[in-house]
């Protein structure tokens, strides 16, 4: 039976990514704009009904919740080629239609309010499903929408893709406050999160992508980007083999203490159909895709590793014609050089799971690479976050802004908690580099 995945979109980047998302689902599947099935789709062996469902008439219909408190990007959503994809019961906009205005405690209050109607939603479409997806960025309706799923679904796993603000050249002024308090419920809420920022995102754009100096073209090439690496990050799951062809297991294997669950990816080559402008990569052996998904500039996070630093775990999903003793050979390669350093309590070695690539997308390599990582320099994250919001503390503005919100009740207990659980997630990355980290976890506050 396979394993559905319900995806929750919120907010304008969770939507946007998401319409891109669902785009690229249906052209690794055979599925029309419109959700049906292509004549030419025979080739079989996929498993559709991991995102999506079929409708009485037959349409293929993504298990998919669009959330928004503002109705620009999900109208465009509505309004374009793939408008008759979604099901139009799974929309919510919020009938003020003025969002949030960057203002975490502000989205967080209208999470309360609409709660009903959207859990209502997420209900119909999670009975009988095994895994929650969310999207978005450091929302406060998103923060709200994860506490209460991780409330009402107990039993089934929760991961999102978070995508950071580049925290050079963020142009809302309150981000610093708004990434505590949402880093504080990915921590408390989530199973896993998978980690992207924006400055990474755009470093990749302008260099492996030629550059692209047209505001709208690097931000459309940096949606195919992240599509891409939440398709390859469920190629297992949609196109099974005999491993890793369910999501919970595949989690379990890069989480092996509950606390650090931030995820890591890199992605190599960065070409396909959508992008075309993409730099030549010539070469795609299994221990060159292998070798480049270590390299740093792969990485679409922008962590500060420490010479201690060090991986947790790490999961490779290859796909194309791979033979396993090509993979056996280059996890002997990358040992013996030394590209990796693990933490000293646990397996050194890397996890492979070989996959097909879907008969419907041409593919101009033999092999690609998604790699999914656990790494202690996920504490970077922590810090910077820390960091910022300290500076803009001790400045004192804009808290009247959050203190009006039910969230905070006129205090500001909210963000002291938010940095004290951001504190304790920083401590325990950097304590996974002990050896002594097990006694770390039995008493970790002695």
């Amino acid at each position: 039976m396979p394993r559905e995945i319900v995806t929750v979109q919120i907010g304008q980047c969770g939507n946007q990514v998401g319409s891109v998302f669902w785009q690229r689902l249906c052209t690794e599947h055979g599925i029309s704009s419109q959700g049906i099935l292509e004549e030419w789709a025979t080739e079989g062996g996929d498993r559709k009904d991991v995102f999506f469902y079929q409708a009485d008439d037959e349409h293929y219909i993504p298990r998919a919740i669009l959330v928004d408190l503002e109705p620009r990007v999900v109208n465009n959503i509505l309004e374009s080629t793939h408008s008759g994809l979604y099901n139009p019961e799974n929309v919510f906009l919020s009938k003020d239609g003025g969002g949030a205005g960057n203002n975490w405690a502000k989205g967080y209050s209208a999470g309360e309010k609409h709660y009903e109607t959207i859990i209502e939603m997420i209900d119909r479409e999670a009975e009988g499903s095994d895994s929650l997806e969310a999207r978005g960025t450091g929302s406060g309706l998103g923060s709200f929408m994860l506490e209460r799923l991780s409330d009402r679904f107990p039993k089934k796993l929760i991961q999102t893709y978070s995508v950071f603000p580049n925290t050079t050249e963020s142009d809302v002024v309150v981000q610093p406050y708004n990434s505590l308090l949402t880093m504080k419920r990915l921590a408390n809420y989530a199973d896993s999160v998978v980690v992207l920022d924006n400055a990474a995102l755009a470093r990749i754009v302008a260099d492996r992508l030629h550059g692209l100096t047209d505001a709208t073209s690097s931000f459309t090439q940096t949606n195919q980007l992240v599509a891409t690496v939440m398709a390859a990050s469920t190629q297992t799951l949609r196109y099974p083999g005999y491993m890793n062809n369910d999501l919970v297991g595949i989690i379990a294997s890069l989480i092996p203490t509950p606390r650090c669950h931030f995820l890591a990816t890199s992605y190599t080559p960065f070409t396909s159909e959508s992008m075309d402008k993409a730099k030549n990569t010539r070469k795609t052996t299994v221990l060159d895709v292998m070798r480049r998904l270590l390299q740093p500039k792969n990485r679409m996070v922008s962590t500060a590793p420490s010479k201690s630093s060090c991986y947790i775990s790490i999961l490779n999903i290859i796909q194309g014609d791979v033979d396993p003793t090509d993979v056996h050979q280059s996890l002997l390669r990358i040992r013996e050089r030394q590209m990796a350093n693990f933490i000293p309590w646990g397996p050194a070695s890397i996890q492979v799971a070989i996959t097909r690539k879907s008969p419907y997308v041409a593919a101009n390599h033999r092999v690609s690479g998604l790699m999914l990582a656990n790494h202690t320099s996920m504490a970077s994250l922590s810090k910077r976050a820390l960091d910022q919001y300290a500076l803009l503390r001790k400045k004192g503005v804009f808290l009247s802004h959050y203190k009006q919100e039910p969230p905070f009740n006129g205090s500001l207990e909210e963000f002291d908690d938010a940095k004290a659980v951001v504190e304790e997630l920083m401590t325990e990355y950097k304590a996974c580099e002990s050896p002594d980290y097990i006694s770390y976890v039995d008493h970790p506050f002695s």
